[in-house]
């Protein structure tokens, strides 16, 4: 045995229909392996408030190690992971194939799925993770629930939290008062028949956020697409899952990875790429959706087909892209977000934004802390506030025009830790500079 892997990461598949995969006892006693293993180690104290726990929980034990610690302590260490997957992907040098074979996400995951089999998660927790509901009645009435999530709200907001739980101070994503499936439907857009690209064709996975939170990027997407020669499609039949993989519900997501690779499968049939406009929503789509199903051949196919919008826009590039981007004298700071590090596919929306004439890009590689819902809550906002701070603080130093993440979701909260400290332009997506510079409005 070496100490260490230099070998790439495997993941094995997620047994969730297994009953073992339920046990308790079974449970605890893998959870006492792996963490043990992490307590001799401690590479991931600085990457997300579940090892502080984890070692504080240890080293104020009796005895100093795991031995005299209760199980019943465990339980904040699960709450703070926010399945960012950075210690997987990053920093253990004891994933598989190393014999230790430590996955301490998963491990958090069937944690959440013991929950949420015995029914631990709340009322609250459910309803905000509805989000397809909640899309389609934010939209509706777009301008009461904006009102109702804005964070000075005197009065729907305070009732909003008491209701949800979630934190006065943190920032809720608005609803857009258009979908973007509306936007688009029955509207044509033209193909260069010229561009290098011409005769690819991609689907377009809306994700739940850009259909109802912001549209711009799809929109942004379909026309440098075309612009590119390639013929888009839209589909946005469900969310892709990743909020109730979030709380373990692994029933429900395996269930919506059926539904949306049977719809996009004609697609694919058809020679289309797939597009998920989301980093989290592509990572769904290429990695966990096969370890839920890895015997469905539906899910196989599109996990190959899936592409992250960045991914694909400098995959074009290769084969080169059309004329007409202009040149910008600006500065950006890029965030990476953790779901688009953890596709294991390189910095490509920096890699994007380089290919525009005089842009300077700078690149942040350090988790937001926001985690989707879990950074919200009123338990978990003043944690997740803390891990963007050095974010911001590297922004700030960076002094850069515009500031965009890949996850807008992370890129709203990166903005709550600068504050008002800083005059850098917000951008929800890195895209949306992209289409700027082949001057379309964004």
């Amino acid at each position: 045995m070496r100490e260490g892997s230099l070998d790439a990461p495997t993941r094995h598949p997620i047994a969730w229909e297994s009953e073992e995969f339920y046990d308790k006892e079974a449970l605890d006693k893998e959870t006492r392996r792996v963490f043990d293993i992490c307590h001799g180690c401690r590479r991931c104290f600085n990457l997300c408030d579940s090892f502080p726990r984890l070692f504080d929980l240890i080293d104020e034990s009796k005895t100093g190690e795991l031995d005299s610690v209760e199980s019943t302590g465990f339980k904040p260490v699960v709450d703070a992971c926010t399945l960012c997957d950075m210690c997987f992907m990053a920093k253990c040098p004891y994933v598989p194939p190393h014999e230790f074979n430590l996955d301490f996400p998963h491990l958090m995951l069937r944690h959440r799925a013991v929950q949420c089999r015995a029914n631990e998660v709340g009322f609250a927790e459910k309803q905000l993770i509805e989000t397809d509901r909640n899309g389609k009645l934010g939209t509706a009435l777009s301008p009461l629930a904006n009102r109702a999530i804005k964070r000075d709200g005197k009065v729907l907001r305070p009732m909003l939290n008491r209701v949800l739980g979630v934190h006065q101070d943190a920032e809720l994503p608005r609803f857009a008062a258009k979908t973007l499936a509306a936007q688009i439907q029955g509207e044509t857009i033209k193909v260069n028949t010229e561009a290098p690209s011409f005769g690819r064709k991609a689907v377009l996975y809306a994700t739940c956020y850009g259909n109802f939170n912001v549209p711009e990027i799809g929109l942004a997407t379909r026309q440098i697409l075309a612009h590119n020669g390639v013929e888009t499609e839209l589909v946005y039949p469900e969310c892709c899952g990743m909020p109730q993989f979030e709380k373990g519900d692994v029933a429900t997501v395996a269930n919506k990875a059926g539904n949306v690779a049977t719809c996009l499968q004609p697609y694919i049939d058809q020679g289309y790429d797939v597009i998920a406009l989301m980093p989290s929503c592509a990572l769904m789509l290429k990695f966990e959706w096969p370890l839920l199903l890895p015997n469905d051949q539906t899910v196989a196919q599109l996990s190959t087909a899936t592409y992250d919008v960045a991914e694909y826009i400098v995959e074009l590039a290769a084969a080169g892209l059309s004329a007409g981007l202009q040149t910008m004298e600006k500065a950006i700071t890029v965030h990476m977000a953790c779901h688009a590090r953890a596709q294991n596919m390189g910095h490509k929306s920096a890699d994007m934004l380089r290919l525009v004439p005089g842009l300077k890009v700078n690149v942040i590689e350090r988790c937001s802390g926001h985690g989707g819902s879990w950074g919200v809550m009123q338990e978990n906002f003043p944690v997740a506030l803390k891990q963007a701070r050095p974010v911001a603080r590297q922004v700030l130093k960076q002094e850069p025009d515009v500031v965009s993440s890949e996850c807008p979701l992370a890129g709203l909260h990166i903005a709550q830790a600068l504050g008002d400290d800083h005059q850098a332009e917000q951008l929800s997506h890195p895209v949306l500079l992209m289409a700027r510079a082949y001057g379309f409005a964004y």
